[in-house]
């Protein structure tokens, strides 16, 4: 039994205590009276005497006992009371008649009435006029039964101690939840704002409680429908959207929106509504899912380019033969009137116009070509010039101003001449493509130079494109080298081009940067690539070059000269013989075949590509059958971009020579072949 003392039992003993005293202040109760008050009343009221016996025990007693008055008047505690709970008691009742008043109150365990939670008092009484030391005669027990009570209150507290969890847990997940969570009451206003809404929306939660959500976290266009929504919802009528899954825009603090998925939960709880929004930042998704998109754009893009490109390349490839042809012709027409100024000045002209085209569809031929990386000596300057003539009218055509700046005191680099034509070439389409929507005066500069000596850095030669434009915005300058990134409208560019270029430069060890100023210090776009130098090399390895220097004439030598097409075997022989070389002509494989069984020949020049016996059929016959002499073939081409003739010249180790070409290209490489 647990001991316990309160202001109950104090009370309760106080006045007890004193009614030997109440005559002085309360009239006399009647026996009969006192005797009604006891019976009916609630509490448990007994009366033990000095030997241990009850002298009474009023009903509410008895009942709890479950005994008779015969069962209980008159008899020992011991005989009434379970054994434990007697053994419990005599300590108490030695006290009590020991003169000292007590009140305990605990559970405890009944044989029938089971386990139960009592609170009651022990009362010594002395008759009137007894002196205050003489013995008690009498314990007046008073006790409650508290059970259901205290099971009441048990219960309230497990339910209580219950809520607190559940309420702490739903808290952790509210608090750490990675959505956003949002509740509302019924008219719209904020009551919780979790710290993942706080993040998302820029808001802090002590600044949002108890404000209108559409105010916080609606755009303006929105607003009008989400209250005409809650005011249908106050009506009565069901919310439409309740556990839908929900994309719309929402709005940050700094005035921003953004796309965002929500799933609308509704609560009742003891006659109040509220809604929780769960809310999702779709920012990234949208964004990958743009990403993706200009990715397939990009693809789409990328074989309609190459498709274009195999068109091109074909168209290029037809054009060859003819432009070889008017090339040549020009040439040998401008040796013919050495006598005659101004006509051999109009030939001149018409000869340089000839070889422009050339250079430019062999450019163009150059970086269509789908080949391996290979490095050696290019004039950043040669790059330049060819990247200019291709695009020289689409400049003119849009009335942009193209400006050379050229250091020809720069040396070569050692790179692949294809790769770094690309990157000027997207570094002029871009410019050109920047000046469109400008007003006024529109200029492209071309620059190259050589970067002063730093020490434990190898020199660099630099060549910058800068233009007049609107220049690049501040936020884009960070992310223009960003694959699939562009500023250009829909529809124009892939945003790929300055990310290869990129790559190309620092595949060369070199770099591709954006400057701060455009053209002459202006607000428009500066870029600038340089380049690593790995040792300065004589000869001009730019693709499309036509000029080189012509080698002495072998007076002795013949050579044999293999095409289907008469006309440009005739150029061919004509510049060969202008240089003093013994030529013979044939217009197949075969034919070449028997001429080689007939006379001595030095050196072959065939077209790769012809009817019947191609050039890689004539030279395994050849190997086979004069094995010397393939090793002197030269065969000319404007089949470029096969990959089963450049598998062939590489693999026979033949020289070649791109159609179209200048008369001092043909000598040189045939010259090459007879050293």
């Amino acid at each position: 039994m647990n001991e316990d003392e309160g202001e109950h039992g104090q009370a309760l003993v106080w006045s007890t205590a004193h009614w030997g005293d109440a005559e002085s202040t309360l009239p006399e109760l009647d026996s009969e009276l006192m005797k009604l008050l006891l019976e009916n009343i609630a509490t448990r009221v007994a009366v033990v005497g000095r030997d241990r016996r009850y002298t009474y025990a009023n009903r509410e007693t008895l009942r709890f006992m479950g005994l008779t008055p015969e069962q209980v008047i008159g008899r020992h505690m011991s005989e009434v009371l379970d054994a434990g709970v007697y053994e419990s008691l005599v300590p108490l009742f030695d006290r009590a008649f020991a003169g000292e008043s007590l009140h305990r109150r605990g559970w405890t365990e009944y044989a029938k009435q089971g386990r139960r939670y009592r609170e009651q008092w022990y009362v010594p009484y002395r008759p009137r006029g007894m002196a205050g030391d003489a013995p008690v005669q009498a314990v007046v027990v008073c006790g409650l039964d508290q059970t259901e009570a205290r099971l009441g209150e048990q219960e309230l507290a497990r339910k209580q101690a219950e809520l607190r969890t559940s309420e702490a847990l739903k808290a952790a997940i509210f608090d750490n939840a990675l959505a956003a969570l949002v509740s509302t009451d019924a008219a719209g206003r904020i009551v919780e704002f979790n710290p993942s809404a706080e993040a998302m929306f820029g808001h802090a939660r002590a600044a949002v409680l108890g404000r209108p959500v559409s105010e916080v976290l609606i755009p303006p266009r929105f607003r009008d429908a989400h209250e005409q929504g809650l005011q249908r919802m106050q009506a009565g009528e069901g919310p439409r959207v309740i556990g839908r899954r929900l994309e719309m825009h929402a709005l940050r603090a700094d005035g921003g929106e953004f796309p965002m998925e929500m799933v609308l939960g509704r609560t009742d709880a003891e006659g109040a509504v509220f809604y929780t929004a769960s809310i999702a930042d779709l920012s990234e998704r949208f964004e990958a899912a743009r990403q993706i998109e200009r990715q397939r754009e990009a693809l789409r893009q990328g074989e309609k380019l190459t498709v274009m490109g195999s068109l091109l390349a074909g168209l290029a490839h037809e054009l060859n033969n003819p432009l070889a042809i008017v090339m040549g012709r020009a040439s040998l027409l401008e040796d013919k009137c050495e006598h005659l100024p101004e006509l051999r000045e109009d030939v001149r002209r018409m000869r340089e116009a000839a070889e422009r085209c050339g250079r430019i569809v062999q450019t163009f031929l150059n970086m269509a070509r789908n080949r391996p990386s290979t490095r050696g000596p290019v004039a950043l300057n040669g790059i330049a010039r060819a990247a200019v003539e291709m695009l020289q009218y689409g400049y003119r055509s849009h009335g942009i101003t193209l400006e050379l700046a050229l250091d020809e005191t720069a040396p070569d680099v050692n790179a692949d001449g294809d790769q770094i034509g690309q990157v000027v070439m997207n570094l002029l389409i871009n410019a050109q493509q920047a000046l469109a929507s400008v007003q006024g005066l529109r200029r492209v500069s071309v620059q190259t130079g050589l970067e002063p000596r730093r020490a434990n850095r190898e020199p660099r030669v630099w060549l910058r494109v800068s233009d007049s434009g609107p220049g690049v915005a501040e936020a884009a300058r960070d992310r223009v080298f960003e694959p699939f990134f562009t500023t250009k409208a829909e529809g124009i560019g892939t945003g790929l081009g300055l990310a290869v270029s990129r790559s190309i430069a620092r595949d060369h060890g070199g770099e591709l940067l954006l400057e701060p100023a455009g053209l002459d210090g202006g607000g428009g776009a500066s870029f600038r690539l340089s380049l690593p130098i790995s040792g300065l090399a004589g000869a001009d390895s730019v693709p499309g070059a036509l000029h080189e220097p012509e080698a002495e004439p072998s007076l002795q030598a013949r050579v044999l000269v293999v095409d289907d097409e008469a006309e440009l075997a005739d150029l061919i022989r004509e510049m060969l013989e202008s240089a003093g070389y013994e030529v013979a002509t044939a217009e197949s494989g075969a034919v070449a075949l028997a001429l080689l069984t007939e006379a001595r020949f030095d050196a072959i020049v065939s077209d790769l590509r012809m009817p019947v016996m191609d050039g890689a059929g004539l030279w395994r016959e050849v190997s086979a059958r004069h094995p010397s002499l393939a090793r002197r073939m030269l065969f000319v081409t404007g089949d470029t971009l096969s990959p089963d003739a450049a598998e062939f010249l590489r693999r026979a180790r033949c020289a070649a020579l791109d159609k179209p070409f200048s008369k001092a290209a043909l000598l040189a490489q045939v010259a090459e072949l007879l050293r």
